[in-house]
């Protein structure tokens, strides 16, 4: 790219981070008051200097986006800022990011989803700074297991995406019946028809789940790291949706304090719910869909057969789960958490409850094992999978599932969240734990193919090659996860 074109993308995206900073100041006062809108500017020059090679395309640009803005609201308005002010010194960190949280929702809403979008796009159709594999585009090879290039296909975004936004949206549904939220929805079309709000509601899921497919379709490459992908895209529209478009859409102030946010955690839940099962769906497939339409290479053949695969990534994730559970455990002992486990089966006793944890651990474990294999190249990348997965399960095993196995209903209040806020360490030592020791298991076995020189390249070619949004995607996903919990439930009576 030569450096007249990247001074333009510079310029644009300061524009687009003023115009950012002045949404924000204007539509919803941030405490930061005028200072966004320069910082705003600031950040927009400055994302797209040290960004541009790696926003590959709106949805890398995209993921990108928000890891910045994320990082810029914990190194500024929750951490440098406060130091300066005198009366920072009193709070502790926690109230200070709850004093600060309009200003996190202003710098994840207005100022990295717009750059984030618009830096990847530019940077894509200049077609500049894309990585090859074997000179062919890496956004098209990063995400397949053969040596076939697919490029991107509108049909299989749109078609795929629509699909997962159907599936998902009927769970998030669940919730939202469960809450009575359609007739709110509904207020949209100045009626409180529960017929209504559903129609409203199908057609917005729809929608976002479209959009997944056109952003990520690029970027998506397992089921595991789409489920990732997914649960950014949910919090993601959690902030789009609830917390900003939907009370202007029924005619009122937007509200982006912290005391609406605890209100809307259910919601949260729901969006990250939504969000891994599009994932988890669109992962499903557009696999289908391209092993229907695109693979046929009687020549280049995989060495193991689909089901010799999974049984060996499922026997590998149940014995990486061993290391997991045991540790795991010392947590669920020291909170006295293992007789409600062994409620489960109708028991009370801690030894039993121990076992059907252990049974538990092994059956996510075996997931995992399916979801994630061949995900990670290194034991950083592999245990940043292992606790984004800890985290999934948080959500959607102790705060969904758990409840439902105990013959309760499942609760996603803020209360609910913070009750169980100790389990939520335990499952991210769980994630790290079996992510660590299942690719161990993994790169021993690929070792062992990789003895053949023609094995060798194949596997090579399955590695996610430098320079991919999965570092940011980390980032936005494991911060918010555990910030959002913490911030939203303590304090609240």
């Amino acid at each position: 790219m030569s450096m007249n074109a990247k001074l333009r993308i510079v310029a644009v995206c300061a524009a687009v981070g003023l115009a950012g900073g002045a949404v924000s100041m204007l539509v919803a006062g941030t405490p930061l008051g005028l200072s966004m809108v320069p910082l705003g500017g600031a950040y927009g020059a400055a994302f797209a200097w040290l960004s541009w090679r790696r926003a590959t395309s709106p949805g890398a640009g995209l993921v990108w986006g928000l890891g910045y803005a994320l990082m810029l609201w914990l190194l500024l308005p929750a951490g440098i800022l406060p130091l300066l002010n005198p009366q920072g010194h009193a709070m502790g960190m926690l109230d200070v990011a709850r004093a600060h949280f309009p200003d996190l929702v202003a710098y994840i809403v207005c100022i990295g989803t717009p750059l984030g979008i618009v830096l990847g796009t530019l940077v894509s159709r200049l077609g500049n700074g894309r990585q090859t594999i074997d000179g062919r585009d890496s956004a098209s090879v990063v995400n397949r297991r053969s040596s076939i290039a697919i490029g991107f296909s509108w049909p299989r975004a749109i078609l795929v995406g629509g699909i997962g936004g159907i599936v998902g949206g009927w769970a998030f549904g669940k919730w939202m019946e469960q809450v009575n939220f359609f007739p709110l929805i509904a207020n949209i079309m100045n009626t409180n028809s529960r017929e209504t709000g559903i129609a409203i509601h199908d057609t917005i899921a729809i929608v976002i789940g479209v959009s997944f497919g056109v952003l990520f379709q690029r970027d998506v490459r397992g089921h595991g790291s789409s489920m990732g992908w997914g649960m950014a895209y949910g919090v993601l529209w959690w902030f789009i949706g609830p917390l900003t478009l939907l009370p202007l859409l029924l005619g009122k102030p937007i509200d982006w304090s912290v005391a609406r946010g605890s209100e809307l955690f259910g919601s949260l839940v729901g969006h990250i719910i939504y969000g891994l099962i599009v994932g988890l769906t669109y992962a499903t497939l557009d696999r289908l869909w391209i092993g229907f339409f695109h693979e046929s290479d009687p020549i280049n053949r995989e060495v193991e057969g689909v089901g010799s695969r999974s049984l060996q990534s499922l026997g590998r994730g149940a014995l990486a789960s061993l290391a997991g559970g045991l540790v795991f455990s010392l947590i669920m002992i020291s909170i006295g958490a293992l007789p409600r486990v062994a409620a489960i089966v109708g028991g009370a006793s801690p030894v039993l409850g121990f076992c059907v944890h252990l049974v538990i651990s092994a059956l996510i474990g075996m997931s995992f094992g399916l979801l994630f294999q061949h995900e990670a190249p290194n034991v950083g990348s592999g245990m940043a999978w292992g606790l984004l997965y800890g985290l999934i399960w948080w959500f959607l095993g102790a705060l969904t599932l758990f409840p439902i196995l105990l013959g309760q209903p499942f609760d996603w209040s803020a209360q609910a969240a913070g009750g169980i806020l100790p389990s939520l360490i335990g499952h991210l030592f769980y994630g790290a734990a079996t992510a660590a020791v299942f690719l161990w298991l993994e790169r021993r076995h690929v070792a062992w193919l990789e003895l053949d020189p023609r094995i060798a390249a194949r596997e090579a070619k399955r590695l996610r090659p430098i320079g991919t949004p999965a570092p940011a995607l980390w980032l936005f996903v494991l911060g918010l996860g555990m910030l959002l919990p913490v911030m939203l439930s303590v304090g609240r009576s």
